[in-house]
């Protein structure tokens, strides 16, 4: 059985790191090369119990030593908030494909690439076709807009 190991190691090896093309935790991979490290230590000569104490501790530190160096280089932090869908929404601009019409003011405006259906706040004119808005919140299905001024996105103003 141990002149076989290193075939059966290597087939591991192998099966993990393709496997992990499948996953998206990025940990197959270091365990495929920890079970091609002991593959290559049962070539060598070494034992089985060796051949598995290198597959645990390549394994294991290549593991540990990638979350260390993405944890590091991780732009946002544990902190930050991930927006998606409409919850992403406020804060960024649109523009308008329909002026506003009719007692409730509606408008349809053009956000990334989907129209929504918008509403100027109380204190807002009328929309008009083209222009550029801010979005303020979003309710259901309709967001409510006011003009974009002419401060960069981000920017408090003074």
């Amino acid at each position: 059985m141990e002149q076989l190991s290193w075939i059966l190691w290597g087939i591991l090896g192998i099966f993990l790191i393709i496997a992990e093309i499948f996953t998206l935790g990025f940990v197959l991979f270091w365990f495929g090369v920890g079970a091609l490290a002991a593959a290559v230590a049962a070539v060598l000569g070494v034992g089985l119990f060796g051949q598995f104490l290198v597959f645990t501790f390549v394994s294991i530190a290549l593991t540990v030593m990638s979350r260390m160096i993405f944890y590091k280089y991780n732009p946002f932090g544990e902190e930050t908030e991930y927006l998606t869908g409409s919850d992403a929404l406020p804060g960024q601009t649109g523009t308008v494909k329909q002026a506003s019409k009719g007692a409730l003011r509606e408008a349809s405006v053009n956000v990334f690439g989907s129209t929504w259906k918008a509403f100027p706040l109380e204190d807002e004119p009328d929309l008009v076709e083209g222009e550029k808005v801010e979005i303020v919140s979003v309710e259901g299905s309709s967001i409510y807009v006011r003009r974009a001024g002419k401060r960069l996105h981000g920017w408090k103003s003074d």
